[in-house]
């Protein structure tokens, strides 16, 4: 038998005044503060607007968190939002219980509203805030109105934006002195150059943090861009993910490849706070890294270049780049190393040895003498938590020599192996059974040198002068996982 829970006299409360809406608009000057969350959150989810706009108006906390709620894309709602909004900033004098400061539009992971702060006070940002924010915070009572902070997440696909985000936009462009519209996170995706300007135009730039993109346009436009983006003065993530020739529609013509990579190098060294750099797919990187690299001005925590190709010079230059010598992340996997010297790669991980937290290296399709060359510094990396090797030509001995390595990386959380070659028959096909029993004995041996946690195999091409249709299987590869702590035995699956 189960019961249904009793409502407390607070949530009978609130029922009572979502069913007389004038009753409780007129009510507001004297309801108590801790009325606000659970009410406002009733009524926004209920559409009642003309509450919320009320609500809004009179909302005794610092800060209003809505982008948990689930109706926050309904125009409706939002425009009720907006509207409380224009009547605050067109006062002269306050009213009495009005302290908000930030309208809170961001996604969040968590609904902060089933907290008991009930989304009223929920930082902007984890991480530190600039000085000037800081004092914006603890000085909201100064002589200087300070405008009203928007805080709001945009993803730019093509020429479309959801029609509250158009709003919002407008809305903001329109009372730009008075109003301050906060983005930390942009995505931009093949969308036009102009476009994507005059969205940055209307955001405050010091609070972007994080840019991605991952469209490049006609010759010509990357400067207008490259203006643009050397005014982001605390962008802290910078992801870059490349446009595919085949991805270029209608008549666009492929654009200089090195021209849009080179035009937004001098602005770089604008970016004082840039923090973790991502490079997927741009295929146009090659000769060009030393010139993008040398431009940063501050030490990176992430570099991860993914799905690119990069010459030996490019190699060579990085552990000369002393923006890469505190390094906690690197991310490599699959640039072809197989034709390179990993000589240089040893290198920048002896310079990060003391930093480096994971290493990813899958798809580099190293072979055993390249693979060997960089063991001995990998012993001396004890902050790993995580390294990926799959994709690689190793042999068994090798495998034994990498594990002997690790022996003092206690922080290992999780380890990904490929298959050794003595798994693969002369064509390449996996021998499944010579696959479980390899995996057995190196599991063996890697419990004799030490305690892992997660420990993963993989059995794939090896690429060993295969042919390409034969490296596409890896695609459709089988990871053979063994968890300790569930005492689970590797087992080949079909």
């Amino acid at each position: 038998m189960s019961f249904e829970a009793v409502p407390t006299l607070q949530q009978r409360a609130v029922q009572w005044l979502l069913k007389d809406e004038a009753l409780a608009i007129s009510a507001l000057e004297y309801l108590p503060t801790e009325f606000f969350p659970p009410l406002f959150k009733e009524a926004f989810t209920g559409r009642q607007t003309n509450l919320v706009r009320a609500m809004v108006a009179a909302w005794p906390f610092h800060r209003l968190s809505m982008g948990a709620l689930p109706t926050i894309s309904h125009m409706e709602t939002l425009k009720a939002v907006l509207d409380a909004l224009d009547f605050l900033v067109t006062q002269k004098v306050r009213p009495r219980r009005w302290k908000l400061q930030v309208l809170d539009l961001q996604k969040v992971h968590q609904d902060f509203w089933d907290e008991q702060t009930g989304g009223i006070d929920v930082s902007y940002t984890p991480r530190v805030l600039s000085q000037k924010e800081t004092t914006e915070e603890q000085q909201p009572e100064c002589g200087v109105k300070q405008p009203l902070r928007v805080l709001a997440d945009f993803d730019l696909c093509g020429e479309h934006l959801k029609e509250t985000d158009k709003y919002l936009l407008k809305w903001a462009r329109q009372r730009k002195g008075s109003v301050q519209l906060c983005c930390r996170e942009l995505k931009i995706r093949e969308s036009h150059v102009y476009t994507v300007i005059g969205i940055l135009n209307i955001l405050d730039r010091d609070r972007l943090q994080e840019l991605e993109l991952n469209s490049w346009w006609p010759q010509g436009s990357q400067a207008w861009f490259a203006h643009c983006l050397g005014q982001l003065g605390n962008l802290c993530k910078l992801p870059l993910l490349g446009t595919q020739q085949t991805a270029l529609s209608g008549n666009c013509a492929l654009p200089d490849m090195k021209k849009c990579v080179t035009e937004p190098v001098p602005q770089f060294p604008n970016l004082d706070c840039l923090q973790h750099l991502y490079m997927n797919g741009i295929y146009f990187l090659k000769d060009n890294l030393e010139t993008l690299l040398r431009c940063l001005k501050t030490p990176l925590e992430t570099l991860s270049i993914t799905h690119s190709q990069l010459s030996q010079a490019d190699l060579n230059h990085l552990p000369l780049s002393l923006n890469l010598h505190q390094l906690t992340h690197l991310n490599l996997s699959s640039v072809v190393l197989s034709c390179l010297s990993t000589g240089p790669l040893r290198l920048l991980l002896e310079r990060v040895a003391a930093t480096l937290k994971t290493l990813e290296l899958e798809g580099c399709r190293m072979k055993v003498s390249q693979l060997s060359a960089i063991l001995p510094v990998l012993s001396q990396c004890t902050q790993l938590t995580k390294i990926n090797f799959l994709d690689n030509d190793i042999s068994m001995a090798v495998l034994r020599d990498l594990f002997h390595h690790t022996a003092n990386l206690s922080e290992l959380l999780l380890e990904m192996y490929p298959a050794p070659l003595e798994s693969y028959d002369d064509t390449g096909h996996v021998l499944r059974d010579r696959f479980a029993q390899h995996c057995s004995e190196l599991m063996d041996i890697l419990r004799a040198i030490r305690q892992p946690k997660s420990v993963y195999f993989a059995a794939g091409a090896c690429f060993l002068g295969l042919p390409s249709e034969f490296q596409e299987r890896r695609k459709g590869a089988k990871l053979h996982r063994e968890t300790l702590s569930r005492k689970k035995k590797i087992k080949n699956k079909k």
